[in-house]
């Protein structure tokens, strides 16, 4: 009883980010008037770009939080596009908008672009795009910011249609592989928007694996990921690599959950249980740093030698979901 309590007060002592400050009402940003006055500094190439391209100009003004410049505008529908990098599109979620937007008739959230060699980029209208082009429609409004870098950023903002892993995963990497062909710099640099770097290695496996089962070994990489201090090119070459193992991982799971299944143990979380039994990080109690590397061949060398005998139906049942993770998808 004394070992617990002294673990709990050692628990208690781990040092817990700062509380954010409850900001003061009405202190931040612009006023109403501010928001439509003429201190907004007109962005000419990029008004001139969208009347080359069809558009329209409808307004600029400065957004009430930053003072940042946007351009409200009217643009050609066909000249609208997704970020390449973002998520993949929900069939039924379009045809729940077209539905709704078909009752209403009307479009009345426009979505956010940015012009990109005479096309417009959404990062977050995917499916008001495709829904109103089912609907048959000739433009869109649109807020058009001049600063492209903010595409990579406002993936954040959207709230169209929440993320699973999945897409988040495919997300990052697709937005990893955009900025390698386009940035310099190191991986590390570019934290901020790929959140975080367990899903650039799962969204390389996803790619290679549509129905991987990542659930179930999130909170392992979570363990041993970084963000790599490589250049983009190099660092994508290693997500490659370590996403190879992964699956080489993934491989000998399936395995087993294929003789447990033959043995009559059904349950729609036997992967995550599995993976749960060789996670020899689930028994570490401190956040230090564990290399991926060494961490997935000792995962590989525990599932290799993995005792199917000592699994039985109450083991699988008092283990539940593993801790919230989603069943595997085979």
């Amino acid at each position: 009883m004394a070992a617990k309590k002294a673990g709990t007060r050692a628990r208690s002592t781990t040092p817990r980010k700062p509380r954010r400050k409850k900001a003061e009402p009405r202190s931040r940003g612009l006023s109403a008037a501010e928001v439509a006055s003429e201190a907004a500094t007109p962005p000419t190439e990029l008004i001139q770009g969208i009347h080359q391209d069809g558009g329209e100009v409808l307004a600029v003004y400065r957004d009430p939080l930053g003072a940042h410049t946007v351009v409200f505008a009217a643009l050609p529908i066909d000249k609208v596009e997704p970020t390449p990098y973002q998520r993949d599109l929900s069939e039924p979620h379009v045809k729940r908008l077209v539905g709704a937007m078909e009752r209403l008739d009307r479009f009345l959230d426009p979505v956010i672009a940015i012009r990109k060699d005479g096309r417009y980029w959404t990062p977050n209208g995917n499916h008001r795009l495709h829904a109103s082009k089912m609907l048959g429609a000739k433009a869109m409004v649109a807020l058009v910011l001049p600063e492209e870098d903010v595409a990579y950023q406002i993936l954040a903002l959207n709230t169209e249609k929440a993320h699973n892993l999945k897409e988040r995963s495919l997300e990052v990497i697709r937005m990893h592989r955009g900025l390698t062909g386009s940035r310099a710099g190191k991986e590390s640099a570019f934290a901020h928007l790929f959140e975080e770097p367990a899903f650039i290695t799962l969204g390389a496996a996803y790619e290679k694996r549509p129905r991987y089962s990542a659930g179930a070994y999130h909170p392992f990489v979570k363990r041993v990921e970084r963000f790599l201090d490589l250049p983009l090119e190099e660092a994508l070459r290693e997500r490659e690599a370590r996403a190879d193992r992964l699956l080489e991982l993934d491989d000998e799971v399936t395995r087993i959950v294929t003789a447990l299944k033959e043995r009559g143990l059904q349950n729609p979380y036997l992967k995550n249980f599995v993976v749960a039994r060789i996670n020899f990080l689930r028994f570490k109690k401190d956040d230090s740093p564990s290399e991926f590397g060494p961490s997935v061949a000792r995962m590989l060398a525990s599932a290799r030698k993995f005792n199917l005998d000592k699994v039985n139906k109450d083991d699988i049942s008092r283990m539940g979901g593993a801790g919230g993770a989603e069943p595997d998808e085979e």
